[in-house]
């Protein structure tokens, strides 16, 4: 009985994003009548969360490992200048220009890990700093002017979409993925002799997964079809989810953040992964300005302003603890699309701004209480 009440536990706690996100999208769709769930509107919405949602993979591992980042927005906003800059005022082709603003994103990650892990000078400081120095270096590279507008192919990258066809053929291999996923599981736990769900109870989720999946290219399809900068954020999430739970690396991330003394005895070389999550998180900064200004069509010297405060509350309403050791990265693009959806709803709604603020910090507060609340009680 005592086992059944903690697995029913489990599964709510693992699925709460999900509700919330569910009650989210009823709620607004009542309000709008009908509107937030049109083809048009969550196409935009999708577009929408996938810059916050590019910032939360890396800042979910940010603070996995404990730390914090408080300079991708600004990061954002220089990188995506350099790339418009190299672009119209230089004429560089669209792939130097993205390559460019992702390598002095990973630089500048590269800098502030090294401070952070070989300094000693605390994360906060140092991206606090970094927050304003990298704001000034764009006002002075910008000369304080809007640049555009961009080359078409870079500006493809932030608004354009995957043709009909392709968006279900894609849609096909990753049902035909999934199914395969957890067969392959099944059989690993079956041969290791581990107690096994029920094959109605996994092949039902992955039929489940599946549906959802088909329903969302099924709804794109109705507008334009999937925009790139979603499948941007899909093939960084994978690799990043490969990442944080496949590898070494990410278990020594986790494990680095939970007890980083642990960790050190442990023989995990702590600097050098503290170093490694800030030049990720860089890079992944410069994405984020690539897509943004390729979807604006225009770099401008308020890009990226508060996107790091986005960023974290994903994650924290993810499920992320900002004490470190717990997270996920897709938790976290979940976050980041209830952020998106709060937002989006309540603009339709033509909610007053004040409000927005209040909403969107009431759920943050809540959602870090939530978490406290249920560790004490653990």
């Amino acid at each position: 009985m005592e086992k059944q009440k903690l697995s029913f536990r489990f599964d709510i706690r693992a699925y709460t994003l999900v509700i919330a996100l569910i009650f989210i999208a009823v709620l607004f769709t009542v309000l709008t009548d009908g509107g937030f769930l049109t083809s048009r509107n969550l196409s935009n919405l999708f577009r929408q969360m996938s810059v916050i949602s590019i910032l939360a993979i890396g800042m979910t591992l940010v603070i996995v490992a404990a730390q914090i980042d408080l300079s991708v927005g600004s990061i954002v906003g220089l990188t995506g200048g350099i790339a418009a800059i190299l672009q119209v005022w230089y004429d560089w082709g669209t792939v130097p220009a993205v390559l460019v603003a992702i390598l002095a994103g990973a630089a500048i990650g590269l800098l502030q890990g090294w401070l952070v892990a070989y300094k000693a000078v605390p994360a906060f400081i140092v991206t606090l700093g970094g927050m304003m120095v990298w704001r000034g270096v764009l006002l002075g590279v910008s000369k304080g002017e809007t640049v555009a507008p961009l080359h078409e192919s870079f500006v493809q990258i932030g608004q354009s979409y995957l043709p009909y066809v392709w968006g279900y053929v894609l849609a096909a291999i990753m049902c035909a993925a999934i199914f395969y996923g957890t067969a392959r599981r099944r059989q690993k736990r079956a041969r290791l002799q581990l107690p096994l769900n029920s094959a109605a109870s996994d092949y039902g989720k992955a039929f489940a997964y599946a549906v959802i999946l088909m329903g969302f290219t099924y709804m794109m399809n109705r507008y334009y079809g999937i925009p790139i900068p979603m499948l941007i954020v899909l093939v960084l999430g994978l690799v990043f989810l490969f990442i944080s739970t496949k590898t070494g690396f990410g278990r020594y991330l986790y494990a680095i953040g939970g007890n980083p003394e642990a960790a050190r005895f442990s023989g995990i070389n702590i600097k050098a992964h503290m170093l490694s999550v800030f030049v990720m998180m860089g890079a992944l900064a410069g994405v984020a300005g690539v897509v943004l200004t390729g979807r604006l069509n225009a770099a401008t010297v308020g890009a990226g302003q508060s996107f790091e405060l986005d960023a974290i509350a994903a994650c924290v309403i993810g499920g992320t603890s900002l004490a470190g050791g717990t997270g996920s990265i897709v938790g976290s693009i979940i976050g980041a699309l209830v952020m998106v959806s709060l937002d989006n709803g309540m603009s339709m709604m033509n909610v007053q701004p004040f409000w927005q603020y209040i909403v969107k910090g009431s759920i943050l507060v809540f959602a870090v209480w939530l978490d406290i609340a249920t560790k004490n009680k653990s």
